[in-house]
């Protein structure tokens, strides 16, 4: 079985995920979609409700699992026999970043990283500008899956 994992803090989950993950869906027999856990980091949406708009996002898709982990991701995917990380890449810096975590997670534990551009009309979306629109009270149901409310 080919398994990937998919790690990000979804803080939310936006189109420009559900995208890569589609069609990762199409390469991989399962990916589990790891919410990393970062004591520096200051979330907009709890852990339940990162889980939750994950999990309603793809209630229908028996090839996805959620879960969420702490530590490194490279441990993340040895304990759950996953051989790949699936990233998304939307510009050159994102590759620049990315390379250099998928050499080091190479290195760390020989698990393979698979590189999946965001389609072109999903390239410019992030979670921090969803953040920042749902902060300034803008409409950012065109940005995320419908599990992704806000009240």
């Amino acid at each position: 079985m080919k398994r990937a994992v998919f790690p990000g803090s979804f803080d939310p989950i936006t189109l420009g995920h559900y995208d890569i993950i589609e069609r990762g869906l199409t390469l991989f027999d399962e990916i589990i979609l790891a919410i990393g856990v970062n004591a520096d980091k200051n979330y907009m949406f709890s852990m339940e409700q990162r889980i939750a708009f994950l999990t309603e996002t793809f209630k229908n898709e028996p090839k996805i699992k959620v879960m969420s982990y702490q530590g490194l991701t490279v441990d993340f995917c040895q304990q759950q026999d996953a051989e790949f990380i699936l990233r998304g890449l939307r510009n050159p810096g994102d590759f620049e970043f990315e390379k250099a975590i998928a050499h080091t997670n190479r290195k760390l534990a020989k698990i393979e990283t698979v590189f999946l551009l965001t389609s072109s009309g999903k390239s410019y979306i992030s979670s921090s500008i969803v953040r920042d629109v749902i902060r300034n009270g803008g409409d950012y149901t065109g940005l995320v899956p419908d599990a992704v409310r806000v009240n």
